[in-house]
């Protein structure tokens, strides 16, 4: 026999309830879903809070615990098991001088997981401590959903095995990872970039260019090349000398730095040792909107700067030479590093990686975007390109909708005894909020006041 959904069990309870449990509405009565998130970074604290909010539009009664931050903590309307702070650990010699710390938490979401007993398990991004999550979950009989796929397409492929048997629903936010897993024998669902809504609403609220200089303090008159070297340090060291170089081969334009909200504007000065350096915090979008091109370290940023409609040079310096080069190709499983081409798979952006990326291989790649050229015309239509690909879905409605659908649970229909009401038809998953055309947000940005 299937798996009662909630209003069935809703039902069946009542009509089996003792004469005094007969007064009470049917939705008092019902079961109260649980869910447990685990979101081990910032960025997983963003999206898991909108899948929180998201969940309780549907199901407003969910009893919700997490791993998380402050973000979740808000959508969830309690304080997070487990702050992310003690969880994001970065690069190799981190992660083993924490190993404790990590075991400690692993047995804690499996505590956790053993008494609350959710009914559903939704992991977000975070693949090392979440995958190991899983076959727990999987071992208790708790369904898993994870939201935001591990890499796998890029390095440690082995960990497939791993999802196959252990995620019974995943959720992607590539859409080319959709025919990756199809070659290994397991269905994902395409939900959607949360980039896309995201630079539509920063879109949407841009200031005047004139008023963006001015609260910047950039009096400055020349068309602006867009530099974001990173949001680690050590990528900010590798990458951000060598941009700097190659911007002031072009006199006729003037470089700002987009900083990253994690590092203070001294160590920018510090690596720069640029006594008329300019950074902004909190306003990449913007910045990136009203220059004319980018030199963008290799990240979700180059994803962003694509949406926005800014030509752009990737750049990856990494400690190293050509054998770390010839190492990275033979570890990596794809033909591209960047998100604009692994999405359209072919290179619309050009990728400077390790050794390849120099001061005058960035200049010589930000020559031609700096104007009207074939190259700069190339990226703009591969960027209307990504975009078809990647859809108006939001990501964080739909994965919350397939959550609540493969638990039974239907979306209140405004009533006050919502689960006895008649159910309204669902509206289609995929009709969302439209992001800004592709012609809006690719059109020459300086040229926008």
């Amino acid at each position: 026999m299937g798996r009662l959904n909630q209003r069935e069990r809703t039902v069946s309870y009542y009509n089996h309830a003792p004469d005094e449990a007969r007064g009470y509405s049917v939705y008092s009565i019902s079961k109260r879903m649980k869910y447990m998130l685990i979101a081990g970074e910032a960025s997983g604290d963003l999206h898991a809070s909108n899948v929180i909010k998201s969940l309780r539009e549907i199901d407003r009664d969910a009893d919700i615990r997490f791993f998380g931050g402050d973000l979740m903590a808000k959508e969830a309307r309690r304080n997070p098991d487990l702050h992310y702070d003690m969880m994001n650990v970065m690069g190799f010699s981190e992660v083993l001088r924490k190993l404790p710390q990590i075991f400690r938490n692993l047995r804690r979401a499996k505590k956790l997981l053993r008494e609350f007993r959710p009914d559903a398990l939704v992991l977000v991004d975070y693949p090392g401590f979440n995958l190991k999550l899983a076959r727990y979950a999987h071992k208790l009989g708790i369904p898993v959903h994870y939201f935001i796929s591990p890499k796998v397409w890029a390095w440690k492929e082995y960990r497939v095995k791993a999802i196959k048997k252990y995620v019974d629903r995943l959720y992607s936010i590539l859409p080319f990872e959709v025919g990756f897993y199809k070659k290994h024998g397991y269905n994902v669902t395409y939900v959607g970039n949360p980039s896309v809504q995201e630079i539509a609403y920063s879109m949407g609220h841009i200031p005047p260019k004139r008023h963006f200089l001015e609260r910047q303090g950039i009096d400055d008159p020349r068309p602006i090349i867009a530099l974001l070297p990173g949001s680690r340090k050590g990528e900010i060291r590798n990458n951000l000398p060598l941009m700097i170089a190659a911007a002031k081969r072009f006199k006729d334009f003037q470089y700002v730095i987009g900083g990253a909200p994690a590092i203070p504007e001294k160590f920018y000065r510090e690596v720069a040792q640029d006594p008329g350096l300019k950074v902004v915090f909190g306003c990449t979008p913007t910045l990136l909107k009203y220059s004319q091109a980018a030199a963008v370290t290799s990240g979700t940023a180059t994803l962003e700067t694509a949406l926005i409609g800014t030509p752009q040079v990737v750049c990856y310096r990494a400690n190293g030479v050509k054998l770390s080069y010839k190492i990275m190709e033979k570890l990596l499983k794809v033909k591209y590093v960047s998100l604009p081409n692994l999405i359209v798979g072919n290179s619309i952006v050009p990728e400077l990686l390790v050794h390849n990326c120099t001061v005058t291989s960035i200049a010589r790649e930000l020559s031609p975007l700096l104007q009207s050229s074939p190259r700069r015309d190339w990226q703009i239509s591969g960027y209307k390109a990504m975009q078809r690909k990647l859809g108006n879905s939001v990501a964080s409605e739909y994965v919350a909708e397939l959550i609540a659908d493969s638990l039974g649970v239907t979306p209140p229909s405004g009533a006050d005894n919502p689960a006895a009401a008649p159910q309204r038809p669902r509206a289609p998953r995929r009709r969302r909020k439209p992001s800004p055309k592709p012609s809006d947000i690719s059109r020459n940005p300086d040229s926008t006041e």
